[in-house]
């Protein structure tokens, strides 16, 4: 996804639960690793079977939340698991992608 779409975002609106119900996410787009959706509480990507990183406006905020999701009676639930960055924290952690890559492959 490049970085400009995820800067661009805009956040949706939180939806009563029974207009929840009836609307699935709708598919952005795929790569080999990640769907992109765009759900009821923001756009999200499903990175694994468990994981999640979602873009959601919350008490007022922007948020990247990067979290473990479970099953409970067909639900998918949010877990415990997980981390919550502001806008500007995520853009400290981007700016330093280079050096985090450069560090994987230094433990490689």
């Amino acid at each position: 996804m490049s970085e400009h779409r995820m800067t661009n975002l805009k956040p949706t609106r939180r939806l009563r639960k029974s207009q929840s119900q009836q609307t699935p996410p709708t598919s952005l787009t795929t790569s080999s690793s990640a769907t992109v959706y765009d759900g009821l509480f923001g756009v999200y990507i499903q990175i694994s079977k468990n994981r999640r990183v979602s873009v959601r406006n919350w008490n007022g905020k922007i948020w990247i939340d990067i979290r473990e999701f479970y099953v409970k009676d067909g639900k998918t639930l949010p877990g415990k698991k997980g981390i919550s960055l502001s806008v500007d924290q995520w853009n400290t952690l981007r700016n330093h992608a280079e050096d985090i890559e450069k560090a994987l492959s230094d433990l490689s």
